[in-house]
């Protein structure tokens, strides 16, 4: 059998995963209904440090993306290197996002580090889809808690979509907000 290198590196993560499996935490994130075909129960530290164990790579962590494993995705954001992360991509992942926690941790690994992230967070909280709405208000609350500064109409801009989103928005949409709203 020939194996590509990238090939090598999944069954290298498979296997830190493997090793790393919290069967009580996997065995209730199942039952809660999360929708993955797999789910670890790796804690983020844990994927932190077998992310460090890799060097960051767009086709291992587009090979990760696609995997239906919940912690695949968590170390996919972790391991695509920024300057190779469009926003075409972006757009494409964040559509495909399965959970809140795992918008959370694209959003504190990768797409805070673009420098186009601002732009694209507008766009998203002005937009219809709820997981968009939810990256871009995480994106602007990182932004702000790391001193970025917005133009005035930006923010403006801000409070609108809040106050518009606010009242329906589901527990983690409502605190991607209130911590936007916090930090500005």
């Amino acid at each position: 059998m020939n194996t590509t290198p990238i090939d090598d590196q999944l069954r290298e993560v498979h296997a830190c995963l493997r090793s790393a499996m919290n069967g009580v935490l996997s065995a209730r994130m199942r039952e809660a209904g999360m929708p993955y075909k797999l789910v670890f129960g790796v804690e983020l530290p844990r994927l932190e440090s077998i992310a460090r164990e890799f060097t960051p790579d767009r086709r291992l962590a587009q090979q990760l993306w696609n995997e239906n494993i919940r912690e695949s995705k968590m170390l996919a954001s972790m391991l695509m290197p920024p300057a190779e992360f469009l926003p075409d991509m972006a757009d494409i992942w964040v559509e495909e996002m399965p959970t809140a926690e795992v918008a959370q941790t694209c959003v504190m690994y990768l797409l805070v580090q673009e420098p186009w992230a601002a732009d694209v967070a507008f766009e998203w909280i002005a937009g219809e889809h709820p997981m968009r709405q939810l990256c871009g208000f995480l994106i602007i609350a990182r932004l702000l808690a790391r001193g970025v500064q917005f133009q005035e109409r930006s923010l403006l801009e801000l409070r609108d979509q809040a106050e518009a989103l606010l009242p329906q928005a589901d527990l983690p949409l409502r605190k991607a907000i209130q911590a936007a709203i916090r930090e500005q």
